[in-house]
């Protein structure tokens, strides 16, 4: 019998000190970004649902990126040449939802995936598979208005093999594009477990990032300067 392998997602923020003293809630407006025409022409007509209830939100808001399209970098790995694209070609799948390109810098990247096992949690009684952290930062924009942004690296662990490649890259890129949870129905990609028949992103998947991508944040917004 196939084992299961559960998908643990652990967060890691990292503020630097910056935000203590800068991005205080009376300078960071605290609102929703316009939709990307991809998601804002998205429409569920058979009202298949959603599961926005299980996502969670940071202090500062929504994880939702607001310039497009998302910049990913993929770590070239010297074996196995066919990571990448399964990697790559799984990812391509969110393009239709929300814009992506490819980088080929690290440091250029909004996502960062590589070919390694997930960072040791001493906490947890096995290790992960995949997982997804991100970091939070403030940074300027060419005019030299500060902003606070957030970067996601996603672990993929070298032993995956065959469909279950794909199966964790499309659920941790999800966490990444800002569903900070998982779906309670193993028919969503967002399924809190990896199962025997991994299946594609659900109506239900996309109803939930479209509400979350609705929601405010002060992620992407320029800090306020007083008068």
């Amino acid at each position: 019998m196939t084992s299961i392998w559960l998908i643990l997602t652990t967060i890691l923020i990292i503020l630097i000190s910056q935000i203590a003293t800068i991005a205080t809630e009376d300078k960071i407006p605290f609102k929703p970004h316009p939709l990307p025409e991809t998601l804002a022409n998205w429409q569920d007509l058979t009202n298949q649902g959603d599961y926005f209830d299980k996502i969670e939100s940071a202090k500062f808001g929504y994880l939702v990126f607001s310039k497009f399209p998302i910049k990913v970098y993929i770590e070239h790995p010297d074996v196995n040449l066919n990571w990448k694209e399964t990697v790559s070609s799984a990812i391509l799948k969110w393009h239709d939802y929300l814009p992506l390109t490819f980088v080929e810098e690290p440091q250029n990247a909004d996502i960062e995936i590589v070919r390694k096992n997930p960072p040791l949690d001493p906490q947890k009684k096995r290790a992960s598979s995949a997982e997804t952290q991100y970091q939070v930062s403030v940074q300027s924009t060419s005019e030299g208005f500060p902003f606070l942004s957030h970067h996601f690296t996603i672990w993929l662990s070298p032993t995956q093999t065959g469909k279950y490649i794909e199966s964790a890259i499309l659920h941790e890129f999800g966490h990444a594009l800002g569903i900070w949870g998982h779906s309670p129905e193993p028919t969503d990609v967002m399924y809190f477990s990896q199962v025997r028949e991994p299946p594609p992103i659900s109506v239900r998947d996309i109803n939930t990032l479209k509400r979350i991508y609705q929601q405010p944040t002060r992620l992407g917004w320029p800090v306020l300067t007083q008068n």
